[in-house]
């Protein structure tokens, strides 16, 4: 077989592969958006022609109307879909307040217990969360927290705070100490070389660790289940409700995840370019 052959079937097999794995990966999505705009008599069918129908968006969005009752129920998916825009949002910038001036002194400050502070950061995101949910829901009670933003919030600080410590610790390690140091022969006080000279320099690191943060707080379930309650409830909770014991509504919880996925997938695009470099710029050393 003629080389130039051989490589141009090696590359359509390859790329033949790389198809079928995609559409395999996305299979889960789609099939997710085509339950969403099936009707509750064709929910069980594995068909994928059907009849779509967005009843459903109408009834986690805007209600359903129940002829029975002669009312509308009103669902609450609105409001626990800005709960958990609001909790995470918030959890994200508290993270970033706290977790850059942080990961700038692991980097750049040696003292004693510098790599065993690093660690016990990063335990806090290892350890499972059923392990500590107990007497956090016992403090919260005492303290007044439960089933409140800040609560809600403050708990979110184990899965968002680490992560964005540990992933911008290594941008700041890869910045060189002499551009501070010219910065200071310049005349610039150390608030604006941070300000001015080291942010803009790990920007990109800043938009991937935010939004990896947004979604692992966006995704959380077990914290605002037992945290939280009818004032706080977010839409990963919420979605509990679209199935009893008469019947599971699966159309509508399909429906309210490609809703609840919208934030993210939005926020992904806006920064797409500091995500790309910000994913991969410090991962190779050396």
């Amino acid at each position: 077989m003629d080389v130039r052959l051989r490589k141009v079937l090696t590359s359509v097999l390859s790329d033949g592969f790389l198809i079928l794995y995609f559409l395999f990966a996305l299979f889960p999505i789609v099939w997710m958006v085509l339950v969403s705009l099936k009707s509750t008599n064709e929910l069980f069918t594995t068909q994928f022609i059907f009849t779509p129908t967005l009843d459903n968006y109408q009834a986690i969005l805007f209600g359903d109307a129940r002829a029975a009752a002669g009312v509308i129920a009103k669902q609450e998916f609105p409001r626990n879909f800005m709960n958990s825009f609001i909790v995470s949002s918030g959890a994200v910038v508290v993270s970033l307040l706290v977790g850059v001036p942080a990961a700038y002194s692991l980097a750049r400050y040696d003292f004693k217990g510098k790599e065993n502070l690093a660690f016990t950061f990063l335990s806090f995101r290892f350890a499972p969360e059923l392990v500590v949910i107990i007497p956090l829901s016992l403090i919260y009670r005492q303290l007044g927290l439960y089933d409140t933003y800040f609560g809600i919030i403050w708990v979110y600080q184990l899965v968002t705070l680490p992560l964005l410590i540990w992933v911008l610790r290594s941008y700041f390690e890869d910045i060189s100490p002499d551009i501070e140091q010219a910065a200071m022969i310049d005349g610039y006080p150390w608030y604006r070389i941070f300000l001015q000279v080291l942010l803009p320099l790990v920007r990109p690191g800043l938009a991937a660790a935010a939004l990896l943060a947004f979604v692992f707080a966006w995704n959380n379930f077990i914290f605002p289940l037992v945290l939280g309650a009818s004032h706080v409830q977010t839409v990963t909770v919420s979605a509990l409700g679209y199935i009893s014991s008469a019947q599971a509504f699966f159309n509508r919880m399909a429906a309210a995840a490609v809703i609840s996925s919208f934030p993210q997938i939005l926020l992904a695009l806006s920064i797409q370019r500091y995500l790309i470099r910000g994913l991969s710029f410090g991962a190779v050393k050396g």
